[in-house]
């Protein structure tokens, strides 16, 4: 669907600066911010791989895990429907605390694997149960302690202070998660699983 969006953009922007007799203009600004996406992209390297590897150690020496034991009451008071102490609560736990950390890459498969074993106490197979909507709540709004992408960013284009993002970011996300979580969990009692029918 972006796609389409993007398309559609493109053509009516180039339509309207040909018939304004701008296309030069629209010529030399793709040339131009082209040119400029390659060098963020380069100068990125260098930042995401010292925050790529900061968080690495993060998840190596056990931080991350030790980070999830504590959030571990959270979650079992978040999702309810799964018996505590299942192996699905501590890999939400870890997920979170992951992305928390902006372990994007760690964070991804623990989500999947903890999608897979949630999806053990669902009776109506193609359908999401109310602790996997809450999970992706959750990670939808992304809570991050520390958004290492988007200080690369700011470091790549010259940000003369680059982690000043970090509380702004702590607080937007936080409040984020909230409101995600209490709207999740205000629309399940309207939107109840259905039995699942041999047809389906």
């Amino acid at each position: 669907m972006m796609g389409y969006i993007w398309v559609f953009l493109l053509v009516v922007s180039v339509v309207i600066a040909f018939f304004n007799g701008k296309m030069p203009l629209v010529v030399q600004s793709v040339a131009d911010n082209a040119k400029l996406a390659v060098e963020i992209s380069i100068s990125l390297i260098g930042v995401m791989a010292f925050w790529l590897g900061l968080m690495k150690l993060a998840e190596k020496s056990g931080l991350i895990t030790f980070i999830a034991k504590i959030i571990e009451p959270v979650t079992n008071l978040l999702f309810p429907e799964i018996p505590k102490k299942d192996e699905a609560l501590g890999l939400i736990a870890m997920n979170v605390s992951a992305n928390a950390l902006g372990v994007t890459n760690a964070a991804t498969p623990i989500g999947i694997k903890a999608m897979k074993e949630m999806q053990k106490f669902n009776t109506v197979k193609n359908t999401a149960t109310n602790p996997m909507c809450t999970f992706l709540a959750i990670n939808t709004a992304g809570f991050q302690l520390i958004p290492a992408s988007i200080i690369a960013i700011l470091a790549a284009s010259g940000s003369v202070n680059p982690t000043e993002i970090i509380a702004p970011t702590i607080l937007i996300t936080a409040l984020g998660t909230v409101v995600a979580v209490i709207a999740v969990k205000l629309l399940q009692p309207f939107f109840p699983v259905k039995e699942q029918t041999q047809d389906d």
